[in-house]
């Protein structure tokens, strides 16, 4: 063979390998666009995307977060991204007061009880648990509402009780005698983790905390920076935490409505400082994930320098968080009293836990809710190891929606009670830590027959003793 032929044949040997080649690969993309009928075009493969190259890319609008996963100590962040985003999901949010705890959006809308399972698998995963529903501690039945048009402290019966309607004359907390030594300080901080506050209303606006002028805008690195003038709303992460339920705004009004001011009600501190957390809608429902954010806020709030010494929670469910949990104990790391209503199924806590009022955790104090005649409130639950005090919780008056004032009953009012003593506490004695914060609550209680054996004090709280 001359060179000339060896040259056409090596010409002629490398066209066929080339259309060889060509068929092949169009035979693969043939295969590939048949497969695809019908969804977004099949994109080049590439190593697992980020969680922020799926929020990115991702067309539709993201739920709430299902699950709430603790990965393990010295876990990164980017192996936090590389896993979730391998399952599909994404970091909703990144709780930064509890190291390593997210909140986990699947972005195919699985259900909370396969996810959990699925990182619970993970080696890298401490506990993984769904984002639990919450909801209101409502009394259940109808209850009549009172719109008065001048000051109504007559009618305040747990301040109080001279026997009004068929009362217990001196069966309240003894506020009067309280406020012999203070009525408050506008230097205390109680946040009110509920549906929000009416922060405009008559007899609240003087006791709304507002975020100071020297202090800059919340910033989360997942929600970016809020601009958290009145307060802090979890539902939407934005800056309006406006009360649309009116629940809020009762428990609000019974810590710190603001006194003789000849407007309404009197609250148990004159002077004080509400701080809204708002995580609940106007249907009284909210997500574990929500409380634990609003939480976080007040946590990271105290570090930034405000003075929030107590968060006061009028709600409550049957499932047990452990990350709720954990980022209470936050709390108490950073010296803020968590008071929980003990619940209103009569039921007996010590054996069906409620929480978060059952979490065994230092800066938690459960109250029960008592009656104007010192009875253990019909609904009310109750726990001789478990519920720690009592307060009154029946046909308590206090602020409503709109500059209205309403009567209310539940474990929800007796809490905010307790927790208005407590910021009294705190404004006589700014320095006291949460531990004796919560002994002194603990030991000044009247003792009460009905409560004997039923709550660890078996007494009501009174606030004069609280401040001796």
């Amino acid at each position: 063979m001359n060179r000339n032929n060896f040259f056409i044949h090596v010409a002629l040997a490398l066209v066929l390998i080339l259309v060889a080649a060509f068929a092949g690969q169009l035979s693969k993309w043939r295969k590939e666009w048949k497969g695809n009928v019908g969804i977004m075009p099949h994109a080049e493969k590439k190593q697992p995307a980020t969680t922020d190259e799926i929020a990115l890319t991702e067309t539709r609008n993201f739920g709430r977060p299902e699950v709430l996963v603790k990965f393990k100590s010295g876990v990164s962040n980017e192996t936090i991204e590389r896993l979730t985003a391998s399952l599909h999901d994404r970091v909703e949010d990144r709780i930064e007061s509890a190291e390593g705890l997210e909140a986990i959006d699947d972005l195919d809308n699985a259900d909370a009880a396969s996810i959990v399972a699925e990182y619970s698998k993970l080696p890298e995963v401490e506990y993984a648990e769904p984002n639990f529903e919450i909801q209101l501690d409502a009394a259940e039945g109808p209850l009549v509402p009172v719109f008065p048009r001048d000051p109504q402290f007559e009618d305040q019966w747990a301040l109080a009780n001279s026997g009004q309607k068929g009362g217990k004359q001196g069966a309240d907390i003894s506020a009067t005698l309280a406020w012999a030594k203070t009525t408050g300080s506008d230097k205390v901080v109680v946040a009110v983790l509920d549906t929000g506050v009416d922060y405009s209303h008559e007899d609240l606006a003087a006791n709304m905390w507002m975020r100071p002028d020297n202090l800059p805008p919340y910033h989360d690195n997942e929600l970016g920076t809020i601009d958290d003038e009145n307060g802090y709303n979890a539902i939407d992460g934005t800056q309006d935490p406006m009360d649309d339920n009116g629940h809020g705004t009762h428990c609000a009004g019974i810590i710190g409505a603001e006194g003789e001011n000849d407007v309404g009600i009197a609250g148990v501190n004159w002077k004080v400082q509400i701080m809204p957390l708002k995580f609940m809608n106007s249907s009284g429902f909210g997500s574990t994930k929500d409380a634990i954010e609003a939480i976080n806020y007040a946590i990271e709030r105290k570090k930034a320098g405000v003075n929030v010494r107590i968060i006061s929670a009028s709600w409550g469910s049957t499932q047990k968080s452990q990350a709720l949990g954990e980022v209470i104990r936050k709390a108490y790391e950073n010296d803020i009293l968590f008071v929980a209503a003990a619940g209103n199924a009569t039921t007996n806590n010590d054996r069906t836990p409620h929480y978060p009022s059952s979490y065994d955790v230092p800066n938690v104090i459960s109250v029960a809710a008592l009656d104007r005649n010192d009875q253990l409130a019909s609904f009310s639950n109750y726990g001789p190891k478990s519920v720690a005090i009592g307060a009154p919780g029946v046909d308590i008056l206090s602020t409503w929606l709109d500059n209205e004032y309403e009567e209310k009953s539940g474990t929800s009012m007796a809490t905010p009670v307790v927790a208005g003593v407590a910021a009294l506490v705190v404004a006589n004695n700014p320095r006291i830590s949460v531990d004796d914060l919560r002994k002194r609550l603990m030991d000044s209680t009247d003792p009460i027959v009905a409560l004997k054996g039923k709550t660890v004090t078996g007494g009501r709280i009174n606030a004069a003793k609280a401040l001796e």
